[in-house]
């Protein structure tokens, strides 16, 4: 005889084997972050980076769109976010600015104040039918209602496609591919090394390789806690050599649709281009990891209905109403994660 588990016995089961262990204290610095990331991690970088403003000094977003663009809605996310039209355009400076000044006077976001010091950096590919360019110009004109315009830079690369635009993989697709894993290199453009740059001012120049730690680490005490269900068992950080005992500044690196490690393996963590960076530059970088939903999973102590299956972060509610604020249960995760990094490193670890 044959025995079938109830749906929600399988899912404790799937659930309660892991092997990662914890996400070290390492004494960052917390109180000026950078993050980045790439389509539906653009997004989010952009929800973390307006969420967070007070602690957060800027922002690399590589084919993402303005603050809730999607208004909860995922039918405006595929449209007016990704292929705006003239009957579905992209949200305009003041409609964003609007929800912006909502979230901030209800507390769900840090004040606005906090946008006007940081730094941005943009990049557009010219052969991106994913997320068209108009999005970007949104988000652009977005930045510039509280940031100089010194202070961002907006890259368009005309042959590329929608990917993360790395010279780390040495098995990346051509240049104006919009194929998975969604790496690609374009002659001579470093899109983690070029963020990087203009986020957090003049670097040394990257190392020959990364030999720090990449580690793996159990992301299920902060997605728990934080009530999160499209998150992944495990997420990454790169641990430059000498940033165990402390001082070293952090960014966060948000991956796009189905690049998890669910889906492509350690490979958007290990040749993205940021990790060869961070070791010369004392920089830890994390990389939290969504995984592919389709079904129920654990949300806090409950089980919910999840529709995520290519792995997006969430940029119009899947999970929450809450999404885009601090109270969305991603952006608790992940800023659970920097204030564990943020401890004073333990002695001798």
């Amino acid at each position: 005889m044959r025995l079938i588990a109830p749906p929600l016995l399988t899912l404790l089961l799937v659930t309660t084997a892991h092997g990662a262990g914890p996400l070290p204290a390492l004494g960052i610095d917390a109180a000026h972050v950078t993050v980045s990331g790439i389509s539906s991690g653009g997004y989010m970088a952009v929800q973390f980076h307006v969420a967070h403003s007070a602690s957060v000094d800027g922002a690399g977003v590589l084919a993402g769109g303005p603050y809730e663009c999607a208004a909860g809605s995922m039918w405006q996310a595929l449209s007016n976010c990704m292929e705006p039209s003239d009957s579905k355009p992209v949200p305009d400076t003041a409609t964003s600015a609007a929800r912006v000044a909502e979230d901030a006077a209800a507390g769900r976001i840090d004040a606005v104040a906090g946008l006007a010091a940081d730094r941005v950096w943009l990049l557009s590919g010219g052969q991106d039918r994913t997320v068209a360019s108009p999005v970007m110009n949104a988000l652009d004109a977005f930045y510039r209602r509280w940031i100089a315009t010194g202070q961002i830079a907006y890259v368009t690369v005309p042959d590329a496609g929608h990917a993360m635009l790395s010279l780390d993989d040495p098995q990346a697709n051509a240049c104006a591919t919009s194929e998975p894993p969604y790496i690609n290199r374009c002659e001579g453009i470093d899109a983690a090394g070029q963020l990087l740059a203009h986020l957090l001012g003049p670097l040394q120049p990257k190392a020959a390789t990364a030999t720090g730690e990449l580690l793996a680490f159990d992301q299920r005490p902060f997605t728990r806690a934080a009530g999160s269900a499209g998150m992944g068992g495990d997420g990454y950080a790169y641990i430059p050599t000498g940033c165990r005992t402390g001082g070293c500044r952090v960014h966060v690196a948000f991956h796009g649709c189905r690049q998890s490690a669910d889906q492509i393996g350690e490979r958007f963590v290990t040749t993205a281009g940021y990790n060869r960076w961070a070791e010369a530059n004392r920089l830890v970088v994390l990389y939290p990891q969504t995984t592919p939903r389709y079904g129920w999973a654990w949300s806090g102590n409950w089980p919910r209905w999840v529709f995520n299956p290519k792995a997006c972060w969430d940029w119009w509610g899947y999970e929450s109403v809450d999404y885009a604020t601090r109270n969305g249960p991603q952006i608790k995760a992940v800023k659970a994660m920097l204030d564990q990094l943020a401890r004073p490193a333990a002695p001798g670890q």
